[in-house]
């Protein structure tokens, strides 16, 4: 007889403690931790930290972005500040090179693990150009 694993799978709150979080200039709304950098494969392993309801810079991603949500919960919005898309805490998402948002958390802020993969020297944009 099957059983459904997520019936028999335990939740556990995620320990950020240990984690060495810093402040990316003058941007607001986040921290973040890089967890590695690989050059010659250009990928970069990051997390980002988002407090409760507020919405980071309006930027777009140049490079495939993997995520997976790893607290909270992940929000996406629109250039102009419309809801887009709520991701749930354990969502993995693969997203190609797309158009301008925000992003930011819920009610109970978030953490999001991010694993860009860069292509012809590109990973992400210059926040200010959009």
């Amino acid at each position: 007889m099957a059983t459904s694993i997520a019936a028999e799978t335990t939740s556990y709150t995620f320990d950020d403690r240990h984690i060495r979080w810093y402040i990316l200039g003058e941007f607001e709304h986040f921290v973040f931790a890089i967890l590695d950098v690989d050059v010659s494969q250009q990928i970069v392993d990051f997390l980002l930290k988002f407090p409760p309801n507020q919405q980071i810079f309006l930027h777009r991603h140049l490079a495939l972005t993997n995520t997976l949500v790893v607290q909270g919960e992940h929000r996406l919005y629109e250039p102009n500040g419309a809801l887009k898309e709520v991701r749930p805490v354990g969502s993995y998402t693969s997203t190609p090179p797309g158009e301008p948002h925000r992003e930011g958390a819920g009610d109970e802020g978030g953490v999001v693990f991010y694993s860009v993969r860069g292509k012809d020297g590109i990973l992400l944009n210059d926040p200010s150009k959009g």
